[in-house]
């Protein structure tokens, strides 16, 4: 059985406690989904991380959080401790997730790359990303994050983004409708990328065919944001520099943050990259 922090690490989640009262727990923020559409906030992001506290142990999932309506002081990075309250989150079966209370977050530390981010995240590394496949669609309560280690990853996929779908662009044209002008809160609608792109690989399960994944990561978004200007060919480029050739090179010891839809539990995303350095 692999080992954490605080001893042994089993390999299923534990159940949501009974009741919906309040729970207060510390988290290592290790995974920050690009924003979704919601008509009631305008985006909401999925954040994910492991507890980091002697009384959980594994993985949590936070959703929803609105980090645009968040004051500044208040924003927090990927693998910086947070303190906060939280709900399960009755509405979805995955044992991981809970609903924060965003009143409620509290900003820790933040670990450097990467030897002292290794000390806590090492032992969560997992080899079969076939046999998470396997068990989510056997059960429905079955894992539902991770973090695998690919035996080969063979290409990164880029392709214009479409666009909202109908009901995507149904929830941000609610949110327009009820837009208060006198509201100092930042409204605009949320924009989709220019591109969207999925991770082609093999893990170390004997005789894996392979796995195609959508990239759901924050900073895949965010680049795209930050080179607005560009043109699409340089920006694919760039897109390809950072989340293949940087994040996969032979000086890097790299896994996937994987997660899958409470709706398909049998569909994983790749949610972030972990690349430290061998």
């Amino acid at each position: 059985m692999a080992q954490t922090l605080f001893g042994p690490l089993g390999h299923e989640p534990d159940p949501k406690p009974v009741g919906d009262l309040r729970t207060r727990m510390t988290v290592l923020v290790t995974v920050k989904a690009a924003p979704n559409p919601s008509e009631k906030y305008g985006e909401t992001v999925c954040l994910a991380g492991i507890h980091a506290d002697l009384i959980r142990r594994g993985w949590v999932r936070l959703y929803p959080i609105n980090f645009r309506d968040l004051p500044i002081q208040d924003a927090f990075n990927k693998y910086q401790f947070i303190t906060l309250e939280a709900f399960p989150a009755r509405n979805d079966q995955r044992r991981e997730s809970w609903r924060p209370v965003l009143s409620s977050i509290v900003k820790g530390d933040t670990l450097k790359p990467w030897k002292p981010r290794r000390s806590w995240l090492d032992e969560y590394v997992e080899d079969s990303m076939c046999r998470l496949n396997a068990d989510a669609r056997a059960r429905s309560d079955a894992k539902s994050l991770a973090l695998v280690r690919p035996r080969e990853v063979y290409q990164l996929r880029i392709a214009p983004h479409p666009g909202w779908n109908p009901d995507e662009q149904r929830k941000i044209d609610q949110y327009v409708r009820q837009m208060d002008l006198l509201d100092p809160r930042d409204k605009r609608p949320l924009q989709a990328p220019r591109f969207q792109a999925r991770y082609h690989y093999r893990c170390y399960e004997p005789g894996c065919k392979g796995h195609e994944q959508g990239l759901l990561d924050w900073e895949f978004v965010a680049l795209q944001r930050h080179l607005a200007g560009w043109p699409d060919p340089e920006i694919r480029a760039q897109l390809e520099a950072r989340f293949l050739t940087t994040m996969f090179d032979a000086s890097r010891d790299p896994a996937f943050y994987v997660g899958n839809q409470a709706k398909r539990a049998h569909v994983f995303s790749v949610l972030g990259v972990y690349y430290p350095q061998r």
